[in-house]
């Protein structure tokens, strides 16, 4: 029986018992069945694969289900492939009318560029760029042309990017962002010049009198993202659902479907079911074989840039953020590189990524759960986790991260 995360030792001396000195890693020999089944459930979706691509567990391993936000796999191989781990997101910011003793006779307009990463401390810095310029006050108001993304969510209107360069600061109730009294602090602590400086010393004014700005007018400040590698690795991490936003950058969820079907084999097509690049809605659905095959098939994508796994996903017990508070014993910190996925209501609780091994290797895998509670499922994943690794000898990346 299984308790607290762990296996008991009935189940520990019986799989010791399957397990040779030497393990054979040849298809078709998976010691790890026994685990699987006892930890996870028989009912439950398991699949692990080892290093040379034996199999090592396998329950219900083609049978598709919701993966939640395990979907994010999928969608951070497809932007990585069609943009490439140093593309940078750009917004800029032009004025929309004649400049005059510091006032923009017209709109401030700005061409948004699906920055995911645009938060208060971006708009922040925009404002010091702005101020340096000597602008002070715009007579119109925030104009957008283009996807513009703020604070994690759209803003096609501008309009709570507008109150940003308006000094006025909200609750920092968002998943991964700041309030923005937190985020000029941020910011105040990385630049010289806003030091000395208020909040309101810099917020511009707006006069909200309407107007149109000409075809063409000076660019002002063009703001630029982090390189996307270390969006998705940050995005990866809280697990943030802007990802169904930032996918329309390369065609939504239909292009990353076809990008997760083309980097599989033609038989895993149709367990391969993406409507929502962030993993919401109620119609993705995944198998635990496809999982596998799509962690594969971003590793080596990775691995073409000279990167790994832990670029873009979180590190357990280490990085922060889902996986931070998991897998955390000494002996288990560090050698899991996953993605978690839930979607209570629907009763589905997934995690699936790589486990560093001495006996197999590095071994990709996914266990997708349905109809357990999500402690439950969090409890039945990370128990088997650990068993594989105290019986496969876990080897934790080093990292100098606290």
């Amino acid at each position: 029986m299984v308790s607290r995360g762990t296996v008991g030792p009935s189940v520990v001396l019986l799989l010791l018992a399957l397990v040779p000195a030497v393990a054979p890693c040849a298809d078709g020999d998976r010691p790890l069945q026994t685990l699987a089944v006892s930890a996870v459930g028989a009912d439950q979706g398991v699949f692990v694969v080892a290093e040379d691509g034996a199999v090592l567990a396998a329950v219900n391993p083609d049978r598709p289900v919701h993966p939640a936000s395990v979907t994010k796999i999928a969608t951070t191989l497809a932007l990585l492939r069609e943009l490439g781990p140093e593309h940078r997101f750009e917004t800029s910011f032009r004025a929309g009318g004649a400049l005059r003793d510091g006032v923009i006779d017209g709109n401030l307009v700005v061409a948004g560029g699906r920055d995911p990463f645009l938060v208060y401390e971006g708009a922040f810095l925009v404002l010091l760029e702005l101020h340096r310029l000597g602008i002070r006050r715009v007579a119109g108001r925030v104009d957008v042309h283009g996807p513009l993304l703020f604070n994690w969510s759209a803003d096609a209107a501008g309009r709570r990017l507008q109150q940003a360069l308006a000094g006025q600061t909200g609750p920092a109730g968002q998943p991964g962002g700041n309030g923005g009294a937190a985020a000029w602090a941020a910011v105040q602590g990385v630049r010289d010049d806003a030091r000395r400086l208020q909040l309101k010393d810099i917020a511009l004014g707006f006069g909200g009198r309407s107007g149109s700005a000409p075809a063409e007018g000076p660019v002002l400040v063009v703001h630029q993202s982090p390189p996307l590698l270390r969006i998705v690795k940050e995005l990866n991490g809280y697990s943030n659902n802007i990802f169904h936003l930032l996918s329309d950058q390369i065609g939504g969820a239909t292009a990353v479907e076809r990008i997760a079907r083309q980097s599989v084999g033609p038989e895993l097509h149709p367990q391969i079911v993406i409507t929502n690049a962030a993993g919401g809605g109620k119609t993705n659905r995944l198998s635990p074989r496809a999982a596998v095959a799509i962690i594969r098939a971003l590793d080596a994508e990775l691995r073409r840039h000279g990167l790994s796994l832990a670029d873009v996903m979180p590190v357990a017990g280490i990085d922060r953020g889902t996986l931070e508070d998991r897998l955390t014993a000494p002996l288990h910190r560090g050698a899991v590189v996953a993605k978690t996925g839930t979607y209570g209501s629907l009763g589905a609780c997934a995690l699936a990524g790589t486990a560093r091994t001495r006996r197999f290797g590095t071994v990709t895998f996914a266990v997708l759960d349905r109809g357990l509670p999500v402690p439950e499922a969090r409890r039945r994943q990370d128990a088997f986790l650990e068993a594989l690794l105290d019986l496969a000898g876990a080897e934790p990346r080093a990292t100098n991260r606290p």
